[in-house]
């Protein structure tokens, strides 16, 4: 699933191409990728709208129009892209919402799993509301991410990739921050030392920043809103790299399951006596 770093590459492509042109209506084959409002409704109400912004929400596309938001949330296999009315893409053909811009071009969604959301609101945080902070924000500092931390019990991997502990997280990221932080996946957030905390908080945000430095990791379905690929994926230290040799001391990565995710982890640099 595209988490913070790949939501965040769509929203700086999709920003210059996307900000003061003027949505048309509504296209869709797929009545469930539209969450809220009906079909109809959505309809009527985007037709006509310009758009002010596009921003990011965890791992949500957050499109402010002169009246409403439109949120997209990519979920596994989902592509957000504009494209001229004529040209046929290779993502075109699992395109299931369309919204017709001016200009004779579109902004489509393509998504072949399915599981990708579109909503349309007049107050995001109805469909936000819920999330924890921002970890790259300014204002989330050490301090907080450790008062949030002293309360929850919960295995440190399961935390990250709880959206309403912080915000953006997904598989990959929490396995590259927790490696460069030392951690195994399976410690209790209440056995963390205090420096093992402010560690933590680093190698989340290092981890975030290098990703959108590096435009996101295409490991699967991801691609930028042009249809290219990121890098990310070539420098990850543990992702999907179980077998393989650590970077750091060459010990052979393991691969386990944590929170019904698959979790990579070097058994030496992330050592833990309790597995």
């Amino acid at each position: 699933m595209p988490e913070l770093p790949e939501v965040e590459t769509v929203v700086r492509g999709l920003r210059p191409v996307l900000v003061g042109r003027t949505l048309q209506g509504l296209w869709c084959d797929w009545p469930r990728a539209v969450h809220s409002p009906s079909l109809e409704e959505f309809a009527d109400r985007v037709r006509g709208q310009r758009v002010l912004a596009v921003e990011r929400r965890a791992k949500y596309i957050v499109i402010q129009l002169e009246h409403d938001y439109l949120l997209v949330h990519l979920k596994m296999t989902g592509r957000l892209y504009v494209s001229p009315c004529d040209r046929v893409q290779e993502a075109d053909r699992w395109v299931h919402v369309r919204f017709p811009l001016d200009g004779a071009e579109e902004l489509r969604f393509s998504d072949s799993r399915k599981f990708g959301r579109v909503y349309l609101t007049s107050n995001p945080t109805r469909i936000t509301g819920d999330l924890g902070p921002e970890p790259l924000a300014e204002a989330f500092s050490a301090a907080e991410f450790a008062q949030r931390l002293k309360l929850r019990d919960k295995g440190i991997k399961a935390l990250l990739l709880d959206q309403t502990f912080i915000a953006g997280v997904g598989n990959i990221y929490a396995d590259e921050a927790l490696f460069r932080a030392r951690i195994h996946p399976l410690t209790r957030s209440r056995d963390l030392t205090d420096a093992q905390i402010t560690t933590l908080y680093e190698t989340v945000r290092a981890a975030l920043a290098d990703g959108i430095a590096r435009e996101g990791a295409s490991v699967n379905w991801y691609r930028k809103a042009d249809g290219s690929r990121g890098s990310a994926q070539d420098s990850l230290f543990v992702y999907g790299r179980a077998g393989q040799p650590c970077r750091v001391c060459g010990t052979p990565l393991q691969k386990i399951r944590v929170a019904q995710r698959g979790t990579h982890f070097c058994p030496s640099c992330q050592s833990f006596e309790g597995v």
